[in-house]
Formats: structure tokens, sequence, C-alpha cells
């Protein structure tokens, strides 16, 4: 089981109001005592965060904002004494403006080699006034930004599938292929245990930079036909990765891979690419049991054909939390409960997003002057973005807030989560946090979770039930009412469980 740490909300361990490596390394009991194989640690290079540390100005120097180099030497070093891999986020397909390549970029002249690392073209029109193509940002706006060049006058326009402050890379200029690999080779080399590979379905860009045919576009919807994504050339990218990595063999690589079609799904998965890629598609799908039913039947035939593991999760910090998808308050809660259970019941492996395991929900309030993320202002403050699910982590105490931070946290923490924190959690049997505790422990201990495959089990409308080969049998109620369970001992419910029947929003584990 992975678990992800999202470092500048996870625990503060200067008083900034910025989370830390320092602060991780001191949870690191907590991370034990949960149960977690690995961590997932989102980027922590240097960076200018102008996309919360996506935007890498130094991607072989931890950031002092996380407590440079040293601290990331001392979380290793404390987390393998636990047994707890430690994996990082590397950002492939774009840069910083601050990169020192990408200040060369701009005081060197048009088809320069220094340009050549990145994708500059010239505008459209008699003054290439309008951008190269009609390609929209992901944050909003064009991807396309026009640059001044030494000499005073408007020049050429560079690529940005995200921020301005992204630029993306060239991946068919081999210095950009051999600077990655050096990048690689220096975290193992540290004794990271593998990276996720952010964008893993990017990079690769189609000749011409041909318009789009739709030119809508939103974080996390997505379509298979963009062409800004999922060219074919981006497999012997990966290719030349796992190269690197299996100079390593204990090493891994987990792709984010926005693709629907399961063949081109399964492709990023092949024994000579990535070891491990999400499917989001668990995360997408709305609480019902036809649909989680779907959702999981198609993550495993996705991966089924090329023999790689299925991947799931809840959430993550692009994405809103579950309790909040699921309906909120009190019923978002229980049915968060319940499908943490069916997400942990399946084979392959598992990805908590921090603050999943304590309930928390999205905070869709925060004030306006606190919003950091680049898609308000990209947007005209027409959408808030991400920063409701990057809220900080309540630790302890009755106020906010809550033992994240001496100082004053980075995002406001709502006044009412004291009931919500590690330390109340931890002191309640029956509290969220308990139940994924026990959970992960019978997950990684009990037989029954053996093999790599599930059938699926008769069930009532509105449920769900598919049973392990090592006898494992996972139910999951839907509907509006109570349901008989099957015949067997009841291991684990995500809510009582009187006279074997299993209440509305809930799921039990039966062997």
């Amino acid at each position: 089981m992975f678990y992800q740490v999202y470092p500048r909300s996870f625990a503060d361990s200067d008083g900034d109001g910025v989370g830390d490596l320092g602060g991780v390394r001191e949870k690191m009991g907590y991370l034990e005592l949960l149960g977690v194989d690995a961590l997932w640690i989102c980027p922590v290079m240097r960076s200018p965060q102008a996309d919360g540390g996506y935007d890498v100005a130094d991607p072989r120097d931890i950031d002092p904002l996380f407590g440079g180099l040293a601290a990331f030497d001392e979380l290793i070093a404390e987390a393998h004494d636990r047994e707890i891999k430690v994996t990082m986020d590397l950002v492939p397909n774009h840069t910083s403006v601050e990169h020192p390549w990408f200040t060369a970029a701009l005081e060197a002249a048009p088809g320069s080699p220094e340009r050549a690392r990145y994708l500059f073209r010239d505008g459209r029109g008699p003054d290439g006034a309008e951008p190269p193509n009609n390609w929209p940002s992901i944050f909003g706006g064009p991807a396309w930004t026009r640059v001044t060049e030494p000499d005073g006058t408007p020049g050429q326009w560079y690529l940005h599938i995200f921020a301005p402050e992204q630029p993306d890379l060239n991946w068919e200029n081999p210095e950009v292929a051999a600077d990655f690999e050096k990048t690689l080779r220096f975290w193992l080399d540290r004794g990271v245990d593998g990276f996720r590979i952010d964008v893993a379905h990017g990079m690769a860009k189609p000749d011409g930079l041909p318009d789009m045919a739709k030119v809508e576009t939103k974080m996390l919807v997505h379509d298979d036909d963009d062409p800004r994504f999922n060219n074919p050339g981006v497999h012997a990218i990966h290719r030349r990765i796992r190269a690197v990595l299996d100079d390593y063999p204990h090493a891994v690589s987990i792709g984010e891979v926005w693709v629907d079609d399961n063949t081109r799904f399964g492709e990023y998965v092949r024994p000579d690419e990535l070891h491990l890629a999400f499917n989001f598609r668990l995360a997408e799908t709305p609480y019902t049991a036809e649909g989680v039913r779907e959702a999981i039947t198609h993550s495993l035939d996705a991966v089924s054909g090329v023999g790689a593991p299925p991947t799931w999760t809840l959430s993550n910090h692009d994405i809103e939390r579950e309790v909040t998808r699921y309906g909120g308050g009190r019923i978002g809660v229980a049915r968060a409960r319940a499908m943490t259970m069916v997400e942990l019941a399946l084979p392959g492996a598992v990805f908590v997003y921090n603050g999943a395991e304590l309930g928390l929900p999205n905070v869709d309030d925060l004030p306006e002057d606190a919003l950091r993320d680049p898609v308000w202002e990209r947007s005209g403050h027409t959408e808030r973005g991400r920063d409701g699910c990057r809220v900080p982590i309540p630790w302890e105490g009755s106020t906010t807030p809550f033992g994240f931070t001496t100082g004053t946290p980075w995002l406001p923490i709502p006044a009412d989560w004291a009931d919500r924190t590690v330390e109340a959690q931890l002191e309640t049997l029956h509290s969220t946090l308990s139940l994924y505790r026990l959970a992960i422990d019978l997950r990684g201990t009990r037989p029954e979770f053996a093999g790599d495959r599930i059938e699926w089990y008769g069930s009532p409308d509105g449920c769900l039930a598919f049973r392990r080969p090592g006898g494992l049998i996972c139910v999951l109620n839907a509907s509006d009412g109570p349901i008989q369970l099957p015949p067997g001992e009841v291991l684990l419910a995500s809510a009582p469980v009187a006279d074997d029947r299993l209440p509305a929003n809930a799921a039990a584990w039966l062997v």
C-alpha cells in the first residue's frame, strides 16, 4: 500500500506554516502505525512553486522550503529503518521558467541549440502575432506564450500545456533524455526506491503540432483523441526510462496515465515500460454499485493483457476528496469508508492520499485570498482549482491549526475538524482511522487476500460482491436499505452488522 504525501500539507517542522520533509520524518512513526509499505512524496525539488512544485527549476536538488537535500537523506534513512520505501515525484514533461535551460533559451536566438531543448515556434499571421496553433492550456487560456527577443522585439512563442511558468520540453532532443537519465540515477543512487512519473502520457508531441479539433479543456477532463497527449512516441521514452531502472532492481516506476482505451492504457505497462500506471476510473466513478463494478472490471481488463498489476485510488492532490464526492457529511463519510474496504479488497497496488484515512472532506469555502492553485488566476477567478483537497492535516488538540504548525498554515484548516484529528481518531475504536489501520493490517496478513483476480458474486440490486481466490468475499451495499449478507464469518465491516444484515452505504469482508 502506497501512501501519498503532499508535503506542504502534511506536517510542518519549522513553524513557517508550510509542511516539509522534517515534518514527514517526525510523523514516520504514525505512517508505520498506519501500516504503509511505501510513500509517494509529491515534488520537493527546487522550484519557485508556481504550481505546487510541479514547476521544477533544479531536478537534482531539494528546495529549501522543504528542508534541502540533508532533510531528504534523513527522511530516506528513517523510512528505510522502518522498512518503508520512498518514491518521489518526477516531472519530465516540462521545467520551470527559472530552470537554467529556459533562462539560456530566452537569451539565445531562434533556431539555437538552447531553444531546441523546448518547443519554440514562430507565430502565425503576417507579423507572427498569433499562437502557432490553437492548443489551450490545461489551466485555462492558450498553451503558448510569446517571448520578447534579446533585442527587445516581439519574438517566438513557447509551448506550455500547463501554466506559462511550465514550458514543455522537447523530448526529441537527445539532451533532454540524457539529462533526465542523469536525474533518475542521481536519486536512485541516494537511496530512492522509485518514482511517480508526472504526466506520463505526455512528453511526446505530434509531428507538426497540428490544431485541435476540439479546443475546450479542463483539469482532469481528458479525451483519447487529444493531440497533446498519448502520442505513440511516448513509449520509446518509457522504454528508455525503464532501461535505467533495470539497473536498480529494487526500484519501481509509476505513471500518471490519463488514457481511457484499455489497449492503449495497457501499452504503458508492458514488461519494458512502466511497472505500474495509475488508473483513475475508480476515482472518477459515482457511488453506484453498477458504476463501481464497471470501473473495477475496466481497470482489471486494462492490464490483464500485458500481465501488469492494477492500481487503485479514490483521491489524490488533484481530485475532490471522496467524502465530498460521495455526498458529504455523514453519508459521504459512510460511503467513503465502504469504498475504502472495496478498494483494499482488490488485487494490485493501492494508493491512499494523505487525510483520506481521517475521512477529511474537501474544503470548498476557502477564502478567495487564500487560494494558491494557478487554475484560480488562469480561469479569471471562475474556477477555484484544487486547493480544497490540499488543506493541511489536523494532528492533535482542539483548536486550529491542530498541531500541523506552530505558525500560520499556508491554507486555513477548518475549526470544526477537532474530531477528525489523528489524536482523536486513534483513541476511537470505530473511527475512520481505526478502520484503515485494521483493514490495511488484515490485507497484509490474511491468506484470504491471495490471488491476482476476482470472481463476481451474486448480490441484490444496488449491491455488488466479489470473491478473491484466497477465499475473501467483499460485499458493498450501495442501496437504500440493509441487505442479508452471504454465508461466512464477518472479518471486518465499515458499519455495525446486526443479524447478518449489512446497513446501507456500508461494506463488509467475509471469510
